[in-house]
């Protein structure tokens, strides 16, 4: 069920790594700083622990909805197969980040490699993409079960599903190939470091030598179409959902409708949200700290709250993970 983004992930990351090489005569960096959430050594271990069990509760939570979709048949159907490869994505969006920062609180240099720093870039926007493209065709499902039940089961079958996901997966890692690769050419001959806990486009724009409109404009006019054509689509997909449950006589219908559709609306909220305020609106004046509470919600709290979000508002998915529990 999930075998195609493995491949995907692999052979993306040798050319990336081939790609990020800085062949620039004016680059005298070889690493950068990442100064993350700098504080006393009592607050670097208390970040530590707090992220570290954010980090756990994330990777098993998601894991457990990976599982239950895999072994339970009753969830092999289009929507919760598309939940489970959200699940699976929640965890690679959320390993892109939190385990560097974990090395970070416990370390004195908190420094990254050049090609590590860009490898992290790289991921971590390709990963963020995808999952704003996977939020596109569960809207768009939710969109068919409700608004042409009829036709569901013939539009989107297993095989639609597996191609529209592979889709997915694709373009989100090609979307920001280009981006990347070219920021990493410019040159960067100090200061190197970077006020933030990751590596993010605005901090490494700011550290380059020579100017670079170009790739900036490219970048944020990318980001910006990316980010507001997929929640349009989200958005119109669930305004044409509404319409009908609305529409619906059944009380118990439009409760279920409600049900089904409410988790997913929510993590679009909180996933959207956090993005629009980071790279549509203007954000250069904000502080730093500002921007990391702001990237960590849509990179860390939208991975962390996924399994709460869809097992408490869903009968069959509760049902299925008590029987992954079980089994553990």
């Amino acid at each position: 069920m999930f075998p195609e983004t493995k491949h995907i992930m692999v052979f993306s990351v040798f050319p990336a790594a081939l790609g990020f090489m800085n062949n620039s005569a004016a680059s005298t960096v070889t690493e950068f700083v990442l100064l993350g959430f700098p504080g006393c050594q009592e607050l670097q271990c208390f970040l530590f622990s707090l992220f570290f069990g954010v980090y756990v509760f994330t990777m098993m939570g998601n894991g457990t909805i990976v599982c239950a979709v895999r072994w339970d048949q009753q969830l092999h159907t289009p929507m919760y197969i598309l939940l489970g490869n959200f699940a699976f994505l929640e965890t690679c969006y959320i390993t892109s980040t939190v385990p560097s920062m974990l090395i970070n609180f416990l370390s004195e240099t908190k420094t990254i490699s050049f090609v590590g720093c860009f490898l992290q870039l790289y991921f971590f926007t390709s990963l963020g993409t995808t999952e704003a493209y996977f939020l596109c065709i569960m809207a768009y499902d939710r969109y068919l079960a409700v608004c042409r039940p009829l036709r569901y089961p013939t539009i989107m079958t297993q095989r639609l599903c597996s191609i529209l996901m592979s889709l997915c997966w694709v373009f989100g890692f090609l979307s920001y190939s280009v981006s990347t690769v070219q920021l990493s050419q410019l040159p960067f001959c100090g200061p190197n470091t970077i006020d933030h806990f990751l590596c993010d486009m605005d901090p490494l724009m700011a550290l380059s030598c020579a100017p670079a409109p170009v790739t900036e404009t490219v970048f944020y006019v990318l980001s910006s179409l990316i980010i507001i054509l997929t929640l349009l689509y989200i958005l119109g997909s669930y305004t044409a959902l509404l319409i009908t449950v609305l529409k619906v006589p059944s009380a118990a219908g439009r409760q279920k409708a409600f049900s089904t559709c409410g988790s997913h609306l929510t993590v679009v909220c909180l996933f959207f949200g956090a993005l629009l305020a980071m790279y549509v609106s203007p954000t250069a004046d904000n502080p730093p700290e500002i921007q990391k509470i702001m990237t960590l919600f849509y990179s860390v709290v939208t991975p962390f709250l996924n399994p709460l979000i869809y097992s408490l508002r869903n009968k069959e998915m509760k049902a299925a993970l008590k029987k992954v529990l079980r089994i553990q």
